[in-house]
């Protein structure tokens, strides 16, 4: 390996580093990412010709930005995908689509609570994303449990739940996401294969929480959020505003196999089919209101859900995303890959469960964006399409990402609504998620060996 490979890899772990030490720092990762994406590819074209053949003389420029666009293509794949589906979420809770989950919930005992919370995140973050999954069911938890022990115990079978639901669906995580958008598995395949391993690393850890809860719990009177007197949304209007969403992002693997385009498309249909609605809802509003100086409804509109969007997160992935795409150019992912291989003599069950564990300590996007860049997928075996590898690496880095609370976007999230301390959720949670993580590893190697195999 080159000395300017040597370099451009310190740059990556020292950026990397300064990612996982944020709350540190205070340094937004965002800012880190991008700045690993330039550095990154600076180095890179100080000698582009020893990674590109034709990147000599006047072929220089155009070889390097065939390349560079290569990269930015793959990632804005998954960058468009996330803004769609970032949107009709938002949109769909503005209106109230989510009050039918608090009034699920509502129960006397602590441990049908606790299975009904289980149920009810694993659900929806496999149609919805994980993140908007946790945010939702934190807020209806406040209103439904007092006791701040308790509602620790849920709050973090909540990530549990969310990362265990999201594994499994090809639309619930962002890793999921990033898999089958490069096409190494496919939304048949890792919904019929990894749903029962997902449940297993749910249901296992929900059990062992729920030894812990004893008792009853006072029923809190839900409030019904209230509705401003300009937003004047029939309830039709509202219902058909959440079925377009959630039913909309449930269509999105459909339309992919129908017409084989890639997902962003399908999402970016359906927002265009639900902002096409809620202006036809709103402009009829609008017209029939005397009063439109004060009419509040164009917050809710999607040209303001777009405005906020969390760009953080968004430049975040553009930045490690076309950071590993660097990494993969130069052929270090491809070496780090044939590594692991020889060392644990391709033994995918092990390497991808290392993987798992790693995902917990640091992000698990750049995890996955590496993989896909250190294998190629091959026509037949553990690394073809929906192959043992592929499928395994979107289980354990979804439910990998539970074992401490800052190993998903789901943990982090909790952690800062519930203030649950680093040092508490390993100490009484790590344990747990970690025998789910197990199970459901061993529940799939089950299901491959004895009844696919």
């Amino acid at each position: 390996m080159s000395t300017l490979s040597i370099a451009i890899i310190i740059v990556f772990c020292i950026g990397y580093f300064f990612i996982a030490i944020e709350s540190v720092t205070k340094i937004n990762k965002a800012a880190i990412a991008l700045l690993m994406f330039v550095a990154t590819w600076t180095l890179f074209m100080i000698d582009p010709g020893s990674y590109i053949a034709a990147a000599v003389g006047e072929m220089k420029a155009l070889e390097v930005s065939h390349v560079i666009e290569h990269h930015l293509g793959s990632t804005g794949t998954t960058l468009f995908f996330l803004m769609g589906a970032m949107t009709i979420v938002e949109l769909v809770d503005q209106n109230g689509g989510f009050n039918f989950v608090r009034d699920t919930l509502q129960t006397k005992s602590k441990k049908a609570l606790l299975w009904r919370i289980a149920c009810m995140t694993f659900i929806l973050s496999a149609i919805l994303d994980n993140l908007t999954t946790s945010i939702v069911m934190i807020m209806i938890l406040r209103k439904l449990v007092d006791d701040k022990k308790d509602r620790l115990i849920y709050a973090s079978l909540v990530v549990i739940a969310a990362n265990s639901g999201g594994a499994f669906s090809p639309i619930g995580d962002v890793t999921t996401i990033m898999l089958w958008n490069k096409g190494v598995i496919t939304a048949a395949g890792v919904i019929t294969e990894i749903f029962i391993p997902s449940v297993v690393s749910m249901v296992i850890p929900a059990y062992i929480l729920s030894l812990s809860l004893k008792g009853k719990l006072e029923i809190q009177q839900a409030e019904e959020a209230a509705v401003d007197e300009s937003d004047s949304l029939s309830a039709g209007q509202r219902k058909s505003i959440f079925f377009l969403g959630v039913g909309g992002l449930i269509f999105v693997p459909i339309f992919k196999t129908i017409t084989h385009l890639p997902p962003f498309v399908g999402i970016l249909l359906v927002l265009g089919v639900l902002w096409t609605v809620t202006e036809i809802f709103y402009t009829s509003i609008h017209q029939e209101s005397e009063d439109t100086a004060n009419n509040t409804n164009t917050q809710k509109r999607v040209s303001k859900m777009l405005s906020r969007i969390d760009m953080d997160t968004i430049l975040f992935f553009l930045g490690i995303l076309m950071a590993v795409g660097c990494l993969e150019t130069i052929g270090a992912l491809t070496l780090l890959g044939q590594t692991l291989d020889v060392t644990f003599a391709g033994n995918h069950y092990l390497v991808t469960g290392i993987i798992g564990v790693l995902s917990s300590i640091v992000d698990n996007v750049p995890l996955v964006a590496g993989c896909m860049g250190m294998y190629p997928v091959q026509a037949a075996g553990d690394m073809a399409v929906d192959g043992i590898f592929w499928q395994l690496l979107a289980y354990c880095a979804g439910v990998g990402g539970s074992m401490l609370i800052i190993g998903s976007a789901a943990g982090v999230v909790v952690m800062g609504l519930e203030k649950i301390t680093f040092g508490w959720y390993m100490k009484k949670i790590t344990w747990v998620a970690f025998a789910g993580y197990l199970a459901g590893i061993f529940c799939y190697w089950v299901i491959r060996t004895f009844i696919m195999g």
